[in-house]
């Protein structure tokens, strides 16, 4: 598998440490990221996987950037994508290429809240439960079928970041067992 990223890693560091601990039968291949100076990029390589930036230059063609992330994660021949806290929308050739088997996750409950700011938009609109969405990936924003979702009560005097660290604990667990169900033959 290669797994997209953004930021620090921690959705990677949990992917990393199941296959470690044999809880899932894969293999990640290739870390890559839109972000050259990404934490996961140093997790990826502490693991000793591949580690790639693939920045994007504001202004830049989008559908040239998207036709050389094709070309980078191709090259390492995985058998599914995860993107894991990877901040750009995937293209069309990309989705030409590993449509159908990528996977992403999302901080709230789909389809509720799609978008960037799925927990800050929960908390305005005042909901009781949020969540995570484990999702296979189509052109839509956050719109394909989903694969998992589990569970977060909204609790009084949560905030933005409160909320969404609880989330992130439930879309790490999440993603590894969609994971885990894909390389079973479930999803």
């Amino acid at each position: 598998m290669v797994v997209l990223v953004s930021g620090s890693g921690t959705l990677l560091q949990a992917l990393l440490d199941a296959v470690s601990a044999g809880e899932v039968d894969a293999r990640v291949v290739a870390v890559v990221s839109d972000q050259p100076a990404a934490h996961a990029l140093e997790r990826a390589r502490a693991a000793g996987v591949p580690a790639v930036a693939h920045p994007y230059a504001k202004g830049s063609d989008r559908d040239v950037w998207d036709a050389e992330l094709t070309g980078i994660v191709a090259g390492f021949e995985p058998d599914l994508v995860a993107s894991a806290g990877f901040m750009k929308l995937l293209g069309s050739s990309f989705l030409a290429r590993f449509g159908g088997r990528t996977i992403n996750t999302h901080p709230a409950l789909l389809p509720s809240f799609p978008g960037m700011h799925g927990p800050r938009d929960a908390l305005n609109h005042g909901v009781k439960v949020s969540g995570a969405t484990v999702f296979l990936v189509d052109s839509g924003v956050d719109t394909g079928r989903i694969l998992a979702q589990g569970a977060v009560e909204v609790l009084p005097d949560d905030t933005v970041e409160t909320l969404h660290e609880r989330i992130k604990v439930v879309e790490r667990r999440l993603l590894v067992e969609t994971v885990r169900a894909w390389n079973e033959g479930e999803k």
